[in-house]
C-alpha cells in the first residue's frame, strides 16, 4: 500500500538509468511489477525500516518491499516472530499479510542494475523518504537495514550523516524524539558471510520492537 498523504510516484522516471532498466525489465518479464515499489505497512506505525532497493526478482516482481526475494524470508520471519506482522512470509502483493505497527520503506524506490543504485540516484529519490518522514508522529523509531539506508534516512530529516556514525546495533536520539537504530542488511550474503546472524538481526529488531512501544496507548 502507498502511504496516504505523501508524494509516492508510481510512474515517476527522475533517474534516466533506472526508468531504463524498468523498461527493459518490463519487455523481458511482463508479468512483473517493474515500477516504483511503494511503501507497504501501517500507515500510522511507530516503526519504519528503510531498506536499500527493490531486488529484481523480489519486490521489483512483486510489487512489495523485500517480497519474493532471500532477505525478505529473514525480515518477515522476525517481524512475526515480535508481533509486527500477521504472518511469518510476505508471498505476494495482494496476499493478506499485514504489518503491526510497522512500515517497510526503501531509500531506492526503483531496482538498480546489480543492486547497486548511484549517488545521484541514492540522492534523487532522497525526496520520496523525506516526503514520509515527514508524515510519521513524533517518537518513531527507525531501523536502517545497511550504511545506505542509515545515510537516507538522515538526509530525509535534513541531518548530516557524519554526525551519526553507522554500526550494527548502534542507537542514535533524533530530533522530535526519534530514534534511528543500526543493523546490517539481512541480504544472502551477509547472512551466508556470517556477518550477520539470525540472533543479532533478531536483538536488533527485538530492540527497535521495544523502543516503538514505549509510548503506544
Amino acid at each position: 500500500m502507498s502511504i496516504p498523504g505523501t508524494s509516492f510516484d508510481l510512474n515517476c522516471t527522475l533517474c534516466p538509468r533506472l526508468a531504463e532498466f524498468l523498461a527493459e525489465g518490463k519487455r523481458q518479464y511482463p508479468q512483473y511489477h517493474c515500477a516504483p515499489v511503494p511503501p507497504f505497512g501501517d500507515s500510522a506505525a511507530r516503526l519504519l525500516i528503510v531498506g536499500l532497493a527493490p531486488g529484481f526478482h523480489g519486490a521489483n516482481a512483486t510489487g512489495r518491499p523485500f517480497t519474493g526475494d532471500y532477505a525478505g524470508i529473514l525480515l518477515y520471519e522476525t517481524l512475526f516472530e515480535f508481533g509486527l506482522s500477521t504472518g511469518p512470509a510476505s508471498v505476494s502483493a495482494d496476499d493478506s499479510l499485514r504489518l503491526v505497527d510497522c512500515r517497510i520503506s526503501n531509500s531506492v524506490k526503483c531496482v538498480p542494475p546489480g543492486n547497486k543504485p548511484l549517488p545521484i540516484e541514492i540522492a534523487t529519490c532522497n525526496r520520496y523518504l523525506a516526503d514520509e518522514l515527514g508524515t510519521v508522529r513524533d517518537g518513531t523509531v527507525l531501523l536502517a537495514l545497511g550504511a545506505i539506508a542509515h545515510g537516507a534516512a538522515l538526509r530525509a530529516l535534513g541531518l548530516k550523516p557524519a554526525g551519526y556514525k553507522f554500526a550494527h546495533g548502534a542507537e542514535h536520539a533524533l530530533p522530535r524524539g526519534m530514534t534511528l537504530i543500526d543493523s546490517y542488511h539481512c541480504s544472502r550474503y551477509n547472512t551466508n558471510t556470517r556477518r550477520l546472524t539470525t540472533a543479532m538481526f533478531r536483538t536488533v529488531v527485538g530492540r527497535a520492537a521495544q523502543l516503538a512501544r514505549q509510548d503506544a496507548p
